[in-house]
């Protein structure tokens, strides 16, 4: 405030048509400035062209407030930027958002009235169970959508007929990437089976996106997952995420085996033949002895028979790709994969670790310069429209402050000569003793011609002849002489 204090004093000391000019000037800006405002503001449109469900509003709110969208929810749609509509409809199509809207048995029994068929109130409750049922597993952590029909049971009710148990369909649409396990894929069997009556789990049918029965794996399809993924996290924690890529095989049995062994066993503990050769000569050589002794002690035979049933584990393969950019070592690679696989030479177990150069997409580069630009350019409208309204401000202020200044002038004269319509000639030359000469010459032009030339009697020679040669000079009603004006 007091910085500004000498400048509201300065412009309390400036004439009252300048004051005006700089105030229709201000209002001028400050109009202009407003109307580039609202000339820049973005244009606003619905997101939906249909009307949004409660959930998926829910839905699209929080998927917008992730992804940093400035939006506007109004009674069943969304209001953003008409810009960027295209856009962010595209990233939500791509997510899958929002999901269609399931109704549950609230909302499938809304309409059920006295005169509804019990036939009609049992397949609406089927619905909303079956909504409900699809909405506890977009729930689950992977599944992305689901889509469940359920059969309920049916008793026979005459001799030609059958009786039917409950059964259920489900189909189940993943996220890119991810793999249920059969673990999982049991739990939705039973969350599935216990959520509809009388239905057993072996009577609920999970499939993916391409038809493809879940659940139907043995027990040991998903010991090769957990591998790599213990192996992967391990190498994230001790190398940082990105280092390393892991993939583990594992190759089993397809059918049952069988393999018998027969040992014989010592029955007293030494060896099981004793044999014994002689050979002698004597009297000079002429005479030759041979002898040879065979000693069978018994034996005791043993039969071993191992048996491996199909599926059983014959050997691990594991193959691990490590950045090379990173420079990590491939030996402690090796023994921290070794260690966390279980790997066993003896058992036909393959290890590998190799060092390769892996693919990234490149980065656009943002340096200080692309983001003054990206700052700048969503103002470059504003600025202009500011500039050139600032412009034709300038241009026209002479013309306007012309106009304001003769318009002022002309008021004061007619203020002036009514007030000296009554004076006497000296009076009068006393009143206009301060006045330039156009005006002057407006003021006595006004009187009666006595008092008039009286008047210009009392002036000197020069000033006389300035007044008259301007009392002659034929005025524009509207626009002034610029001599007048300027004074």
């Amino acid at each position: 405030m007091r910085a500004l204090a000498p400048f509201l004093a300065g412009l309390g000391t400036l004439p009252p048509r300048t004051r005006t000019a700089l105030a229709a000037a201000l209002a001028l800006l400050v109009a202009a400035a407003l109307a580039a405002a609202l000339f820049a503001h973005p244009a606003r449109a619905p997101l939906i062209a249909s009307r949004l469900h409660a959930d998926q509003m829910t839905e699209v709110e929080t998927t917008l407030a992730a992804w940093n969208v400035p939006f506007t929810p109004v009674d069943g749609n969304i209001v953003l930027d008409a810009s960027r509509r295209g856009d962010v409809l595209l990233r939500l199509s791509l997510a899958g958002i929002p999901h269609a809207h399931v109704a549950t048995t609230a909302e499938a029994l809304a309409g059920v009235g006295v005169l509804t068929p019990q036939s009609v109130i049992d397949a609406q409750a089927r619905s909303g169970l079956a909504g409900e049922i699809e909405l506890g597993l977009r729930s689950l952590d992977g599944v992305e959508d689901a889509r469940v029909i359920v059969a309920p049971a049916s008793s026979a009710e005459f001799a030609d007929q059958q009786s039917h148990q409950a059964t259920a369909s489900v189909r189940l649409h993943v996220r890119p990437g991810v793999r249920l396990s059969s673990m999982q894929v049991a739990g939705i069997r039973a969350f599935v089976a216990a959520s509809v009556p009388q239905l057993d789990p072996a009577h609920v049918t999970i499939v993916d996106d391409l038809g493809v029965a879940l659940g139907g794996e043995s027990a040991h399809a998903d010991d090769a997952r957990t591998l790599e993924q213990s192996l992967q996290s391990a190498l994230d924690a001790a190398f940082g995420a990105g280092t390393a890529l892991v993939r583990v095989t594992e190759e089993r049995t397809q059918s049952a085996t069988e393999r018998r062994d027969d040992v014989r066993v010592p029955a007293g503990g030494a060896a099981i033949v004793h044999a014994l050769d002689a050979e002698s000569y004597d009297d000079g050589a002429k005479r030759y002895r041979k002898s040879s002794e065979r000693d069978d002690r018994g034996s005791e035979t043993r039969h071993l028979v191992t048996k491996a049933p199909a599926g059983a584990l014959m050997r691990i393969s594991t193959a691990v790709f490590i950045d090379a950019s990173r420079a990590a070592d491939l030996a402690r690679v090796r023994e921290l994969a070794a260690a966390t696989v279980g790997y066993d030479a003896r058992r036909g177990d393959t290890l590998t670790v190799a060092a390769v150069d892996f693919h990234r997409a490149l980065q656009p580069r943002r340096d200080a310069w692309m983001l003054v630009y990206g700052a700048l350019v969503p103002l470059l409208p504003t600025l202009a429209i500011v500039i050139g309204v600032l412009l034709l401000a300038k241009m026209a202020a002479p013309g306007i402050v012309a106009l304001v200044r003769a318009a002022t002038d002309r008021a004061a004269i007619a203020g002036t000569t009514r007030t000296i319509a009554g004076y006497a000639p000296a009076q009068v030359r006393g009143a206009l003793a301060h006045e330039p000469p156009h005006a002057a010459a407006a003021i006595i032009s006004a009187l009666p011609a006595a008092t008039a030339a009286a008047v210009l009697e009392l002036y000197p020679a020069h000033e006389r002849e300035a007044i008259v040669r301007r009392m002659q000079r034929a005025h524009g009603a509207i626009v002034p002489d610029i001599s007048e004006v300027i004074g």
